[in-house]
């Protein structure tokens, strides 16, 4: 049985998105997968190789973006997602891409005053930027940091200083886009005596999806990768790194009592077929989960109550969110404080010999240590569709599919 997987970003010396795809690459994700990927976007002369390196003395890997010759059409947010979905990613890797490039955009958008929807993409939006995003994604889901029961965590992005070249001209560092990224997702910086720019927007905006700042997790570590930026510069190795392992799947006790941010608004004039792409919305901007209750609003107006669960650092994040994707003038907010219980997530076969599908089951463990198991519902309903089972059947046996691995290793 797989252990859940922790992992930890060290972007102390600055990250980009060749940068960290390198890290993911050198910890042992699929060079071939991430190539299939990238060449399934469809932009002739697209491709991606990886060379072995040194910066500072330190081996490290760099990836290489074969990007088109001549120059490249400015893509705006509908343009790249209409892209990534030519790649044929898998739900996770095509919500990630997705998500990064929403985040992307929203932050140019309030860097330049405009709606997401009118930014022009340039530097981020060209093809070997794209490759970036969309190999990271691949190559994260490959190292199973995708999952619902990864721990990824973040150290402080590299500020860096002086100036970057951009299409609109000699920017300051860190980029306009890197500080409102960092604001919105509650990353923290360092490293401002730095000379240069260490952290892209690009880079800054796939950490902030794929991670959340802390400190190394708790793990049994499996592998290290590097990846290499362009520069090899002399105050330090110009590298992200990528601490990856096994946390502990099980312990004897709940967790203790961590502090959460509850985000509130109430609804009555949103029509309710908005509603999915609200609560999407919202995930997207950090939040751990977020639902929907109906009420009785003021003369009588039926609504719903929308709250959300988020770390108080992505509050502001939150709140954008809601302000963005719904109706509502105002919007409220809590501390709470909550004990979870430990869980992972496991593969289990279930079907008939010859017609076997892996079915994800959460398991997480009470005092005393009991175990409540719960299929994916979302996969015992893609493969009911495809056994010709119901989705009842399907859970029954993923759960007497996990009974047997359990007397098995027991």
């Amino acid at each position: 049985m797989a252990e859940p997987r922790a992992a930890y970003l060290d972007c102390t010396a600055g990250v980009a998105g060749d940068m960290l795809l390198g890290a993911l690459l050198d910890a042992g994700a699929d060079l071939g997968a991430v190539r299939t990927a990238v060449r399934a976007l469809g932009i002739a002369g697209l491709d991606i190789s990886v060379e072995p390196t040194r910066r500072c003395g330190l081996a490290c890997a760099q990836v290489k973006i074969s990007a088109p010759a001549g120059p490249q059409p400015i893509r705006g947010l509908a343009e790249v997602l209409a892209a990534i979905e030519t790649a044929h990613l898998t739900t996770a890797a095509a919500r990630m891409t997705a998500d990064t490039f929403r985040l992307l955009a929203h932050a140019e958008a309030a860097v330049h005053g405009i709606s997401a929807e009118s930014v022009s993409f340039h530097e981020v939006g060209a093809a070997d930027a794209l490759a970036d995003v969309v190999g990271a994604a691949v190559a994260a889901e490959q190292l199973g940091l995708l999952s619902d029961d990864a721990v990824v965590t973040c150290s402080a992005l590299a500020a860096g200083s002086g100036t970057a070249r951009s299409a609109h001209g000699a920017l300051p560092v860190p980029a306009p886009a890197v500080l409102r990224i960092v604001i919105d997702r509650g990353l923290s910086l360092t490293g401002g005596e730095l000379a240069g720019e260490r952290t892209t927007p690009t880079g800054a905006a796939l950490v902030a999806i794929l991670a959340t700042p802390g400190p190394l997790p708790a793990m049994t570590v499996d592998a290290v990768g590097s990846g290499a930026g362009t520069r090899d510069s002399p105050d330090r190795p110009n590298i992200t790194r990528l601490v990856l392992g096994r946390r502990t799947p099980f312990e004897p006790e709940s967790s203790p009592a961590q502090a959460v941010t509850v985000v509130e608004t109430t609804v009555d004039d949103l029509e309710p077929e908005l509603w999915p792409g609200v609560l999407r919305a919202v995930r997207a901007a950090g939040a751990w989960d977020c639902w929907t209750t109906p009420t009785i609003g003021r003369h009588g107006r039926p609504g719903q109550v929308l709250t959300a669960l988020c770390a108080e650092q992505i509050r502001p994040a939150v709140v954008d969110a809601v302000f963005r994707h719904s109706t509502t003038l105002g919007v409220r907010w809590s501390r709470w404080h909550r004990t979870t219980l430990p869980r992972i997530a496991l593969q289990v076969p279930v079907g008939p010999p010859g017609a076997e599908q892996q079915i994800t089951v959460k398991v997480a463990v009470g005092p005393g240590g009991y175990r409540i198991a719960k299929p994916e519902l979302a996969e015992a309903e893609r493969i009911a569709r495809i056994l010709g089972w119901s989705v009842h059947s399907i859970c029954q046996a993923a759960r007497t599919a996990l009974a047997r691995q359990w007397q098995t290793v027991s």
